[in-house]
């Protein structure tokens, strides 16, 4: 039987090629390479014509270029008579991608294809690290991480990063690993494992690409960041407050009952925000997550939905909404983005079979009464609904308030405050100012100031009661001036 006989060269010189491959060697009168630069292709047999795909990665500008071409030559190659042996570093389906995708072409084809397994590179990586990958350690490929923005693996578990061949590729993971490890982080390149020119060098991340001894065999460690950093350890935490062992309040609540904290923690967030405190931002942002995986884990025992299903779902709506930047769509400007938003929600309702829903039926009702009145003007204007200029806006203000003036009644009177608190905030819309952000600031002065009259009042050993009102508009002046 001839077909594809696919061979691991093991990591490093023939010392580590098995015996199984070895005998495969001295028996071959060809055998084709991905590449010939492997310590182990100079002690192959003489009598062994061997040919390599060194010349592809010149001729092509990615890896799956090359590997396409490769498997496609090693498919036709496979179909002769005498068939093909095609070997590989290491292992052929470890950190090897022509391996499995030749080995599902031959099987569609019809093609026999035979395995002669190598030792990987992990054995004597880990080896020379000392170290077990058990528990959790990662493997990642480094010309995968280097295409993200951040690194796809739990920070709270090692992980061992292939294919550092060279200082841009090293650089380039740097960056992409910066994005949420400190630079100091200490981490050890292996070059050359399992080989006599092994060495294991201990640097700080931000350093990994100035290392002279940066090759094709080189890896890089990444040692965990502290315990309890990862999505998936907070989960955890919540799943055991919530299990039968855990806490007795936490097994208590439901979304119902959790929903008061939901909202408090949100406003304690906009309240960081607004003080501009990073360090109260990170623990707020942090109290608001705990509720969002502990509506997630109610909802994963209730069989509602899990929190894979919240991020797939929030992932999949934000890919869908930014085809320009996802897919063909053509869009540079903010405004265009916003307006192509729209289309594209009209069309998820309508693929949702809800056509009569309304511009404004997504908005939330519990939202605070100017972010929503703000957020139903901001909607509105993406379908032209709008005043031609801003002194509109102003003439509608003068309006409201002599109707406040004129209005016969408490009812009227109520509704044509609303109605101006309504054109306020169209105002602030127009200036490009967040109308509950300013009112906000606004009661935070007035906290502020009255609070430097009662401070003021005691320190005169008074009453506020006590005081008159010139006085107190004075107290209040001098609080403007501090």
């Amino acid at each position: 039987m001839a077909g594809i006989t696919i061979l691991g060269l093991g990591p490093a010189n023939a010392d580590l090629i098995t015996r199984q491959a070895w005998q495969v060697l001295e028996m071959a009168d060809e055998i084709y390479l991905r590449t010939e630069q492997h310590p182990a292709v100079i002690s192959f047999p003489t009598s062994l014509r061997v040919k390599s795909f060194d010349d592809l990665y010149q001729q092509y500008d990615s890896f799956e270029q090359v590997y396409q071409q490769i498997v496609e030559q090693i498919i036709a190659l496979g179909q002769r008579p005498e068939g093909v042996i095609y070997a590989v570093p290491g292992h052929p389906f470890i950190a090897e991608t022509t391996g499995p995708e030749i080995v599902r072409q031959a099987k569609a084809l019809e093609i026999p294809c035979s395995l002669v397994g190598g030792l990987s590179f992990l054995e004597p990586t880990f080896s020379a690290l000392g170290l077990d990958p058990l528990p959790h350690t990662s493997l990642v490929d480094a010309l995968t991480l280097v295409r993200g923005h951040h690194p796809p693996f739990p920070p709270d578990a090692p992980a061992l990063i292939a294919q550092i061949y060279d200082r841009q590729i090293a650089a380039e993971v740097k960056i992409t690993l910066m994005a949420a490890y400190p630079d100091e982080h200490p981490v050890q390149l292996v070059h050359g494992a399992g080989s006599a020119a092994e060495i294991v060098e201990n640097l700080a991340l931000y350093e990994i690409d100035r290392s002279s001894h940066i090759g094709l065999l080189t890896t890089l460690y990444l040692p965990p960041l502290a315990p309890a950093t990862s999505m998936e350890a907070f989960q955890e935490l919540v799943a055991h407050l919530r299990a039968p062992e855990g806490c007795p309040w936490d097994r208590e609540q439901d979304h119902q009952t959790l929903r008061p904290n939901l909202l408090e923690e949100a406003y304690e967030v906009v309240d960081a925000i607004d003080k501009d405190d990073p360090a109260a931002m990170a623990e707020e942002f942090g109290d608001l997550l705990l509720q969002v995986v502990l509506h997630a884990q109610i909802a994963s025992e209730y069989g509602e939905f899990t929190m894979a299903d919240v991020i797939n779902g929030i992932h999949t709506k934000l890919v869908r909404r930014h085809p320009h930047v996802f897919g063909d769509a053509d869009i540079d400007e903010a405004d265009a983005v916003i307006k192509n938003w729209e289309r594209l929600k009209a069309a998820e309702r309508k693929a949702n079979g809800e056509e009569k829903k309304g511009l404004l039926d997504g908005v939330a009702n519990a939202l605070p009464a100017l972010t929503q009145a703000q957020t139903y003007q901001k909607r509105v204007v993406r379908v032209g609904f709008d005043w031609p200029d801003i002194w509109g806006v102003m003439d509608k203000i003068c309006e409201e308030i002599e109707e406040i003036r004129t209005a016969p009644n408490d009812a009227a009177r109520a509704s044509e405050v609303g109605d101006l608190l309504f054109a306020i905030v169209n105002l602030a819309r127009w200036l490009k100012i967040d109308a509950e952000s300013a009112l906000r600031e606004t009661n935070q002065r007035f906290h502020t100031r009255f609070a430097f009259i009662e401070q003021s009042a005691r320190e005169q050993g008074r009453e506020l009661s006590s005081m008159s009102l010139e006085e107190m508009e004075a107290l209040w002046q001098a609080a403007k001036q501090k």
